[in-house]
Formats: structure tokens, sequence, C-alpha cells
């Protein structure tokens, strides 16, 4: 197995999930806690940049999208957990590592 696409790929993952998580945030925080509309803006122009950056994964677009949610789901706990002082439970824990082992056999499997 040839680990350079594999990490290549972790990486635009782990660039997508903070554009996704990182753009939605800043909506959140405009709309839901009444920060300053820039926030909102700035928000949706990583969004639109989360959308850039999904095409660069050289799979399609079923699995590209089917592994973001499970990467997501785990980046999403870290970021509660930084930012809102989330604790995860043991079924958040679980549920974590369900949705990545998952996500890897989509994503890595290898296919002839």
């Amino acid at each position: 197995m040839d680990f350079v696409p594999i990490t290549k790929s972790l990486m635009i993952f782990l660039l997508a999930g903070f554009c996704e998580i990182g753009g939605g945030y800043l909506i959140w925080l405009w709309l839901r806690d009444n920060k300053h509309w820039s926030l909102g803006l700035l928000g949706g122009i990583i969004l639109v940049f989360y959308g850039v950056v999904a095409t660069w994964q050289p799979s399609n677009f079923a699995r590209v999208y089917a592994t973001y949610g499970g990467i997501f789901i785990l980046m999403s706990m870290l970021w509660a957990m930084k930012f809102d002082k989330f604790i995860p439970d043991k079924y958040d824990i679980i549920g974590v590592i369900v949705a990545l082992i998952g996500v890897f056999i989509i994503y890595f499997a290898p296919r002839g």
C-alpha cells in the first residue's frame, strides 16, 4: 500500500473539515450568538472554499463525500471540545470509531 496518496488524501480531508466546520461555526456564531454579520460572510466564503477543496480528492463524488462525513464527525467532536467545552461520552466516542472504520473501508479499500 502506497502511503503518500493516503497521506495526501487525509490532509485534503482535514483541510476540507476545517473549512466546513470553521465556516459553519462562524455562521452559527453570527445567527445563533448574534455576532457581527461579517463573521457570517467570512463563514460563507470559507464554505465556498470547502466546496473547491473537496474536488481535489482523486476518488468519485460518492466515496469522497461519504468519507468526509465520517471524518467530519470526528472533527466536529474535537472542535466542540476545543471551542464549546463539550465533553464526549462513551457513546460519542464509540460512534466516532464506528464511523471512521466505515469510511476508511469505503474510501481506502483496494478495488480492482
